[in-house]
């Protein structure tokens, strides 16, 4: 199990891209959660397997939600055991 962490810039906030990233979370049956920054970014946290962790990250990519110009990403090799995927504040 992986934990993916990205924080994305660009035009984020307001788009509704925090809930295109829970649904596609949730369609791919990962755990995690999503947030506005006081900075104009989003951060999501999700865990699963490194496969569907890229097809997240395309996934979101192509949604043609907001404006992504830019993405700072950790992977690891861990799981802190969570059940749903949530918009948090």
């Amino acid at each position: 199990m992986h934990q993916l962490t990205v924080n994305y810039a660009g035009r984020v906030q307001g788009v509704g891209f925090r809930y295109t990233v829970r649904s596609i979370a949730t369609d791919l049956g990962l755990a995690g959660w999503v947030r506005n920054n006081d900075d104009g970014t989003v951060t999501m946290l999700a865990e699963g397997t490194e496969d569907v962790l890229t097809v997240l990250r395309r996934r979101i990519r192509e949604s043609g939600v907001g404006r992504i110009d830019s993405e700072r990403d950790t992977l690891e090799e861990r799981s802190a055991g969570m059940r749903s995927f949530e918009i948090v504040s």
